[in-house]
């Protein structure tokens, strides 16, 4: 992530939170950027020099007044127009909604398993992880057959593996030093 969208990110996390409602500015928040994705006339509109900040400015009124979005919503475009950050939205979007998440204390995980994962091994891993973590989890799972047994969680930068291939190779490694 950018350190641009990042700073936006931040700011506007900490005035959502401020507010008592990151889930629902973050949700309001991304209905835009879904308008501003599936609208080239509306993102060439936006990101255009030519076109003077008030004609932007009344165009988020009428849209985030449509869409029912609070006025965080509405003043944080403000300034991303106003400073001419608008080709960045998607780019800032995503960064709220990390950002919000990782103050809550929310961690995505990737599981990687070699078989169908039971809906109680499931939640055994989520917890496990969280409690590793300090975090609360929130896994994704996948399968991966290479692995011959066991899982691989990603959560963030760390790994957690409890794969069969990586208990063998490890093995491997002990046996050729002995």
């Amino acid at each position: 992530m950018k350190s641009a969208s990042l700073q936006y990110a931040n700011a506007f996390a900490d005035i959502a939170i401020a507010q008592g409602a990151p889930q629902t500015a973050a949700k309001q928040l991304a209905e835009f950027g879904a308008a501003f994705a599936e609208s080239g006339e509306l993102r060439n509109f936006l990101t255009s020099p030519a076109v003077d900040i008030e004609a932007k400015h009344s165009v988020i009124e009428k849209i985030t007044g449509r869409q029912a979005a609070g006025r965080i919503i509405r003043n944080f475009l403000y300034v991303i127009v106003d400073h001419r950050r608008s080709y960045m939205l998607p780019e800032i979007i995503t960064a709220v909604e990390a950002v919000i998440r990782q103050r809550q204390g929310i961690a995505d995980a990737e599981v990687s398993s070699a078989v169908e994962l039971t809906a109680a091994q499931k939640a055994e891993l989520a917890k496990t992880l969280g409690r590793l973590t300090g975090k609360k989890v929130e896994p994704r799972y996948s399968l991966d057959p290479a692995l011959l047994g066991g899982a691989v969680a990603r959560v963030g930068d760390t790994i957690y593996d409890g794969s069969l291939r990586s208990r063998l190779t490890e093995m491997r490694a002990r046996l050729v030093e002995e």
